[in-house]
């Protein structure tokens, strides 16, 4: 799931050696943190968030497929 995540990230921002992410283990979930430059944090989000929705949707359907369940928080 995490390479899923540093895949589509990497491929949306302008400084992809600057994307991080944490992965946090939660009772029944798994919490990515994803961060990004600062510059390229608009383009992670997107207008009206419809970019870090689509991000959110897609690790949580992939994580489904798999019995697990995911959620992705973007950090500042």
């Amino acid at each position: 799931m995490k390479e899923l995540l540093m895949y589509i990230v990497k491929h949306l921002v302008d400084n992809p050696d600057e994307v991080s992410i944490v992965e946090r283990k939660l009772d029944a979930s798994t919490i990515y943190e994803l961060r990004v430059a600062s510059g390229d944090m608009g383009k992670v989000i997107g207008r009206h968030g419809r970019t870090a929705k689509d991000i959110r949707t897609l690790i949580r359907a992939a994580a489904a497929r798999r019995g697990e369940r995911a959620t992705v928080e973007i950090m500042d």
